[in-house]
């Protein structure tokens, strides 16, 4: 516990010496307040702290003065969601704007983090916790800006409704329960989601591009499965489950998915190899000229960030098996994860996963319930509104569509006819996106930078001409 004591003295010392620089709007303290609140509740799988984060929220709208019965708390076994309604004047005569987040996180372990992950720590340049990027500053922004709007008396053209889920990062149920029909919210006319998108810079905080999400690749995880009869280990066999699902797994690392494009993924590569240059730009270009181009698809491949962009792809994430030390196994599983580019539907990944691997032996199992979600078209308005906001921050960046190699709650709602586009305040180095991963961190730039992000979007949307 003495590293997290000096931490804490480190980060009093830290917001001491830039408290200059820090925003001190009644909004600006009003979001640093829900982001610190919200960032110690674990909401983690298991722990049944998502109703517990959905009651503080629900308790600050009704104190900025939203009415009760539009305030909707829905259980979901251990988890919940909530949805909250900003009525508008029905001027516009349009239907309603869903906006996303989710309140949930992956876990983490205390043990393994820097800096404690269920509490908002600093230093001089970024904001550390479980959740600061995914999905919990999603959250943060759309609750504060809820408020910020409702104090001054913003009266929308249509109405506005929050819809966060909470499990987005495990069985998504309460996404599912989200667009039932009966709720009504899959009748809005189109979602912003608070969970994806956003603003790349250069490691010298060059900005590149801003981002908007319009097409995620498929979620789908497959057990793979080989059995065996087993035996005494002290007696061993050639055929072994654990050698059969190693060479299956062998199969699947040096396999890759044929090369994939759409006109959205061309014009990225195209414009963000523009503005980044050097090697990894000139591999962009020459991917955005001719996809086929195995040099530059090759050159991608090596990039975690992009890799996705060009391609199906799978991989290994968890493995079991055996059951003694010594005995030979009789049934050695592996999970292997899989996120598919638009338009290959499940089946197709599974049978060419089945040929890859080349072992009948070997049983394939679908996870969960797949959802497969079309592109949502970008159109005029919406872009026209977030090039707004981002360019109040950074007036020359291109903005343009993009596919995400992730998913999120997104993919329900464009599955249900809705169309869903990402458009997050977020604006950081790709490369220090440690979302899901160890000591989770934010630059404060980026937070306060972000502010007025929702506002100047709704507003342009929802407001009065």
């Amino acid at each position: 516990m003495k590293k997290y004591v000096v931490l804490a003295l480190l980060s009093v010392v830290s917001f001491i010496a830039q408290s200059a620089d820090v925003p001190q709007t009644v909004h600006a303290k009003k979001a640093l307040e829900i982001y610190r609140h919200i960032i110690a509740i674990p909401t983690v799988a298991g722990r049944g702290n998502v109703p517990k984060l959905a009651a503080y929220l629900a308790s600050e709208f009704r104190l900025a003065g939203f009415p009760e019965e539009d305030i909707h708390i829905l259980p979901n076994g251990e988890t919940a969601a909530l949805v909250v309604y900003y009525r508008g004047d029905g001027s516009a005569g349009k239907r309603p704007i869903l906006l996303l987040g989710h309140m949930d996180v992956v876990e983490a372990l205390d043990k393994d983090w820097q800096r404690p992950p269920f509490e908002l720590t600093q230093d001089d340049k970024y904001f550390y916790g479980r959740g600061s990027i995914d999905n919990k500053l999603g959250v943060t922004m759309l609750s504060s800006t809820f408020i910020r709007l409702k104090n001054e008396g913003f009266v929308p053209s249509r109405d506005l409704i929050i819809a966060f889920s909470g499990d987005e990062e495990t069985g998504m149920l309460t996404t599912r329960q989200l667009v039932q029909p009966e709720l009504g919210l899959i009748n809005a006319e189109y979602a912003l989601n608070s969970d994806a998108g956003g603003g790349d810079l250069t490691k010298d905080g060059k900005p590149l591009a801003y981002l908007v999400q319009a097409a995620e690749k498929t979620y789908v995880s497959f057990t793979l499965t080989a059995t065996n009869r087993g035996g005494h280990s002290s007696r061993p066999r050639p055929d072994n489950a654990i050698y059969d699902l190693a060479n299956a797994l062998t199969n699947i690392q040096q396999y890759q998915f044929p090369v994939m494009f759409s006109d959205m993924t061309l014009n990225f590569f195209r414009t963000t190899g523009q503005q980044l240059g050097g090697e990894l730009g000139q591999a962009m270009l020459q991917f955005a000229e001719d996809p086929q181009n195995k040099a530059a698809s090759d050159r991608l491949a090596q990039e975690s960030s992009y890799i996705g962009t060009t391609r199906t792809t799978c991989v290994p994430t968890m493995i079991s098996g055996g059951h003694a030390e010594n005995a030979l196994p009789q049934s050695v599983s592996v999970v292997v994860n899989c996120r598919i580019f638009p338009g290959v539907s499940v089946n197709e990944v599974e049978k060419a996963l089945q040929q890859v691997v080349a072992n009948d032996n070997i049983q394939f199992e679908v996870m969960g319930a797949p959802v497969e979600s079309p592109i949502s078209e970008l159109r005029d308005d919406v872009m026209r509104a977030v090039s707004h906001a981002v360019h109040q921050r950074y007036p020359d960046v291109a903005v343009m569509g993009y596919m995400e190699s992730g998913g999120t709650d997104g993919m329900h709602f464009r599955a249900k006819g809705v169309p869903t586009w990402g458009i997050s305040s977020i604006f950081m180095d790709p490369d220090e996106m440690y979302a899901h991963g160890l000591n989770e961190r934010l630059p404060i730039k980026a937070f306060y930078d972000g502010l007025d992000h929702w506002s100047v979007i709704l507003k342009e949307l929802a407001g009065h001409q």
